[in-house]
């Protein structure tokens, strides 16, 4: 026998299960994202100069020792990167370009490519290399 009270049905959303299923799917993309980035190998050379700040907002081009160029994540061939180059640099707003080359290629390779990142408008040009033993000088 009901007195008089009606029945309400609840209309507050439980949020428990949602933070739950969000806080795992947070530990699941931290754990993967380490894992998913891709690169190539570069034997960069070593030089004993102090370490100089980077712009973030800057553009690497790396090229490996089977002369593969990459733009940050995106291979292409080293006679398309004059002709791609600009579009690039435009959609990142990047104004510099750090040019990561394996030790082993020829000079002239690596300064064709630089003269491809120029013929793209770029001006300020980085060479990345690693930190050495002082006390050694390879040659």
């Amino acid at each position: 026998m009901m007195t008089g009270q009606k029945k309400r049905l609840m209309s507050e959303i439980n949020v428990t299960p949602f933070v739950d299923v969000m806080l795992v799917l947070l530990i699941i993309f931290m754990v993967t994202a380490p894992m998913m980035t891709s690169g190539m190998k570069v034997d960069v050379p070593q030089t004993t100069h102090e370490r100089m700040d980077i712009d973030p907002k800057g553009l690497v081009v790396s090229v490996n020792a089977s002369r593969k160029v990459m733009i940050n994540d995106y291979q292409l061939d080293a006679s398309e990167l004059a002709e791609r180059l600009p579009n690039i640099l435009e959609s990142m707003k990047a104004e510099e370009v750090y040019l990561k080359a394996d030790r082993t290629l020829p000079y002239g390779f690596v300064m064709s490519v630089m003269a491809s990142i120029r013929e793209a408008g770029v001006e300020k040009i980085g060479m990345v290399t690693e930190p050495g033993d002082s006390n050694r000088q390879e040659r």
